[in-house]
């Protein structure tokens, strides 16, 4: 009944079949009742017999605990359901309404039995990523001078961030670069950000050596350290006094090391031998440093430090008044550049932007540099001032300079600051109506009902299409008129194809709404001197023209797809790693929280940190780690 998509790990079509207004089955008859005769009937001629198309044999599911067997599966028909992309459109008639929606009810019955109790998921210790390292520099020794700059690349992991554990190792080269940034950043530090006692008085040099030492390392390991640990870095300071180093460089030898440890360059969390393989609730020190990492990509400041030192950071009232202290702290904005960087890939536009200058010379970097800009202040802005989350869709403001507010087309706006703007014009609000998806989502010559429609699917949606098939024909590298067709045309009769149809009837309509803003974002009324067609129809039957009204849609009938999208990539960036099937409890909890709270963006964040797998790990098992 479907295609393989190697991109899907599960399917977030879940809430919405909980919306459904069909009543449940009862628990032992919604598979025998409501899905064996749907695939019996729509489904086992393709996926079925020796030859399953798309390696998806449900021939093989007789019963309702064969179906638990393979939760993944079942997630993705329950997709293709909801989405109504199987059967592909024009093969044969599919399954009515009622029969889709009963069906995809009766397996949200049986997946939910398999949820099971909460899991904080396995424990990999997180290598500091680039940004974090800078930034935890900054804040343990004032220098901001980007020492991370030659460091190596970090690798996107599950989840698809950069902080996720399990692909950040530390390659020999790596620990060459940290070698040479350790004395690099000493250098550069004042003194006095790192000596805390000096000789003179009563204290001997041995005795400041060992205060300033432990008190740095306490810091930068970002938890109590013991006497054994003090004594292993004295043994440097000494080497280095026995050999005429002044007091200063002697104790800089000891703190070079407490910079290359994997206790400075790891976030280590310590196993507890007697649990066993239970989960247990994580120290005070280790919830702070997972706090500020999640919302800084730095280490506790010192009212942290002081609340995990005095037991109470891990009191729900406490954490909850931490968490807006954070969010209002200009630091915050490390988070949004991070998460909404890489979630809606618009971070690195410098490196995916294919735009060809020649066609589009006033694609400068400046003007890329403001494109991006007008994303992260705009999420910045949502969880600082706890603004819906929806508005991510759609809303009547943004934030611009005097030079995208030009590109834009908008008066008014002077001066290279960002500041909020509001908008007249409701084509342009939210995500969508930002150039810096709208030249991502392009191709150099031309812009992409196919690539916007799969980056709405992917990014906000998280219901990926299949990989196309093999050997497919490209489209023309620009939208000019060839033989008398428009390159919508062209496209339609490209979706004529059974092989494609499926996907484009996705695909398209959604890009198509979108088709009034050009290459660079700019809005247009006409292509090629013919007006802009910018109308669709969704798979679930609504019918849009243009860019405020595509939104409307999203805004109304795919809030649910987005809201558990949104929540489960802001748990995947806080937990360091993918979001698994054993989540499910907790992004069912970060939900109900979001609504409740109107769908507030600092109660997203709350919520997250409040999450079991947030507060919560068991011990590191061999295959935990990467």
């Amino acid at each position: 009944m479907m295609m393989r998509s190697q991109m899907i790990r599960w399917i977030p079509a879940l809430i919405v079949v909980g919306c459904l207004a069909v009543s449940p089955p009862a628990r032992g008859d919604g598979f025998d009742l409501n899905v064996r005769p749907l695939l019996q009937k729509h489904c086992l001629n393709c996926h079925g017999g020796e030859k399953p198309r798309g390696g998806i044999d449900l021939a093989q599911f007789e019963d309702e605990e064969a179906l638990r067997e393979d939760p993944e599966t079942w997630l993705m028909v329950i997709d293709a359901l909801v989405e109504r992309t199987m059967p592909p459109p024009g093969r044969r008639a599919g399954p009515n309404e009622d029969d889709r929606q009963r069906a995809a009810t009766s397996i949200k019955a049986v997946l939910d039995a398999i949820e099971g109790v909460d899991d904080p998921g396995p424990s990999v210790i997180q290598r500091l990523t680039r940004r974090q390292y800078n930034n935890t520099i900054r804040d343990l020794l004032g220098v901001d001078s980007d020492p991370a700059r030659n460091f190596p690349a970090d690798g996107g992991g599950g989840g698809g961030f950069d902080n996720n554990a399990s692909t950040l190792f530390i390659p020999p080269i790596l620990m060459e670069k940290y070698l040479a940034a350790a004395g690099e950043v000493l250098d550069q530090a004042d003194p006095d950000r790192f000596l805390v006692a000096r000789p003179g008085g009563d204290l001997t040099a041995e005795e400041a050596a060992r205060a300033s030492i432990a008190a740095f390392a306490r810091r930068a390991f970002r938890r109590p350290v013991g006497d054994e640990e003090v004594d292993r870095l004295m043994r440097l300071y000494r080497l280095a006094d026995d050999r005429g180093d002044d007091f200063e460089e002697a104790v800089r030898l000891a703190l070079r090391a407490v910079l290359v440890s994997p206790n400075f360059l790891y976030l280590v969390e310590q196993d507890r031998p007697e649990a066993d393989d239970r989960s247990y609730r994580i120290s005070d020190h280790e919830l702070a440093c997972r706090l500020s990492y999640f919302l800084w990509a730095s280490m506790p400041d010192d009212e942290l430090f002081a609340l995990a030192e005095s037991g109470t950071l891990s009191d729900p009232e406490v954490l909850d008044a931490q968490v807006r202290r954070m969010l209002d702290d200009p630091k915050a904005r490390a988070m949004a550049e991070d998460f909404a960087g890489q979630w809606l890939r618009v971070g690195n536009l410098e490196d995916l932007a294919d735009v060809d200058r020649r066609m589009f010379p006033e694609f400068t970097d400046t003007l890329r540099e403001a494109m991006v800009e007008e994303s992260i202040a705009y999420v910045h802005a949502i969880f600082r001032d706890d603004r819906s989350v929806l508005e991510l869709i759609d809303s009547d403001y943004t934030y611009l300079n005097e030079m995208l507010a030009e590109h834009y087309g908008i008066d008014g706006v002077e001066g290279p600051e960002f500041r909020r703007v509001a908008l007249e014009d409701r084509n342009r609000g939210g995500v969508l109506g930002m150039a810096s998806v709208l030249t991502l989502t392009s191709y150099p010559r031309r812009t992409s009902p196919v690539l916007r429609g799969k980056w709405v699917l992917e990014e906000l949606l998280s219901t990926p299409p299949p990989p196309p098939p093999p050997m497919v024909r490209a489209l023309p590298a620009d939208d000019r008129i060839r033989d008398g067709l428009t390159f919508r045309q062209r496209l339609e009769q490209h979706r004529e194809d059974p092989n494609c149809a499926s996907c484009h009837a996705r695909l398209d309509p959604l890009g198509f709404g979108l088709e009034n803003f050009d290459v660079l974002g700019r809005w247009r009324e006409e292509i090629s001197e013919e007006p802009v067609d910018a109308s669709g129809i969704l798979t679930t039957g609504e019918e849009f023209t243009g860019p405020a009204a595509l939104k409307a849609i999203l805004a109304e009938t795919k809030r649910d797809l987005f809201v558990r999208n949104l929540s489960e990539r802001m748990l995947s960036y806080a937990l360091c790693r993918g979001v698994e099937y054993y989540d499910t409890p907790a992004v069912n909890r970060v939900i109900e929280d979001l609504e409740a709270e109107d769908y507030r963006g600092a109660a997203l964040i709350a919520a997250v940190v409040r999450s079991f797998p947030f507060q919560h790990r068991r011990n590191e098992t061999p295959e935990d780690r990467p």
